[in-house]
């Protein structure tokens, strides 16, 4: 990244996460007591953001949002401050309902379902976004599928997203876009026009099987040359110099010379997992802080993998991340999987 800018923009879901902890995920026509509940930040744009100030507090972070004047609008701006981020970009609309989620993990295997009430966030457009007097390096902007208006048609562009995209990258800045697994045709319809407009790509495995059209995960198995063949395919249809795909069992990165870099995930004791909610969030944010910070493509992956394996420890997105040099620790004491086996793509 380019040494005369720092840190990072965020835009896109600012949402209240309403997390509760069930016994299990229940059959309907069921009752099921709820044993614990609480309220933080959530959305791509919040975790990103706070992420990043957690694990490396010297990288400063802004962010662009949309949130109504209501105690969930209230909750995350306070968030924002409480982080130290810049929220002179971040738009309250009275008019609106602050964009809020109810966030289900079932304490029997940690899984999590999200149900949603969008409203302000299918309000953003991209009006909202000045990057007038950004000195960031890269705006991390999502989430496609959860924003009417972006979602859609805009000035002769396919959608908000590629419009915001396009000014971003005329204001100097790099772009990295966070998605999620949604419907494989909602998937390559929202994020295949944007490809063209991004410096950066880091998702999961499900998620780049369906930008390429490919078999990824089969029977709940990551197929690793899938992967790989799938983040060929997509890097030929965009302007990345990064691809990433991460997945249960590590991450592969793909360079734009072809250049291909794995790095397994930690042994992090499913005892100890509290919830996998904002862990690819957790998994972005250690790596572009290793990117921010000039290591190497393989070190990066390593910082991924360590961030995402410490906020495992929380039901919420972010309350158990720490700083890098806490989540690095956290993974030498549990250890590394075996290296991946890359196959032939």
């Amino acid at each position: 990244m380019s040494s005369s800018r720092s840190g990072f923009i965020t835009g896109g879901t600012w949402c209240v996460d309403h997390n509760m902890v069930l016994p299990r995920w229940p059959e309907e026509e069921t009752a099921t007591r709820i044993l614990s509940a609480n309220a933080q930040g959530g959305g791509a744009g919040c975790n990103f953001a706070v992420d990043i100030r957690r694990l490396a507090p010297e990288i400063p972070v802004a962010t662009v949002g949309l949130c109504g004047e209501d105690p969930d609008g209230r909750l995350l701006r306070g968030v924002a401050t409480d982080h130290g981020i810049d929220i002179s970009r971040f738009h309250v609309d009275p008019a609106l309902r602050t964009h809020r989620t109810m966030a289900f993990t079932s304490a029997e295997n940690g899984r999590r379902t999200h149900i949603f009430e969008a409203d302000a966030s299918d309000h953003l457009t991209p009006d909202h976004f000045d990057f007038d007097g950004v000195t960031a390096r890269m705006l991390h902007l999502g989430l496609p599928g959860t924003h009417a208006r972006l979602d859609g048609p805009w000035q002769g562009d396919p959608s908000g997203w590629v419009s915001v995209l396009k000014k971003a990258r005329a204001a100097g800045l790099r772009t990295n876009m966070e998605v999620m697994s949604i419907p494989r045709d909602d998937l390559r319809r929202l994020i295949l026009p944007c490809l063209p407009h991004l410096d950066y790509l880091v998702v999961n495995d499900y998620e780049i099987g369906a930008f390429a059209d490919l078999q990824t995960v089969q029977g709940g198995a990551t197929s690793v040359p899938g992967v790989i063949a799938a983040l060929r395919r997509v890097m030929e249809l965009g302007s990345m110099e990064i691809a990433v795909a991460h997945f249960p069992g590590g991450a592969v990165a793909l360079d734009r010379s072809g250049g291909v870099q794995s790095h397994p995930s930690t042994r992090f004791p499913q005892t100890e997992v509290k919830g996998t909610n904002g862990a690819g969030d957790a998994f972005a944010a250690g790596f572009f802080c290793g990117h921010h910070r000039g290591v190497a493509l393989r070190d990066c992956l390593a910082y991924a993998h360590a961030a995402a394996a410490a906020s495992l420890r929380s039901v919420d997105t972010y309350g158990a991340v720490e700083s890098l040099e806490a989540c690095l620790a956290l993974a030498a004491r549990t250890g590394w999987r075996d290296a991946l086996e890359l196959g032939a793509a």
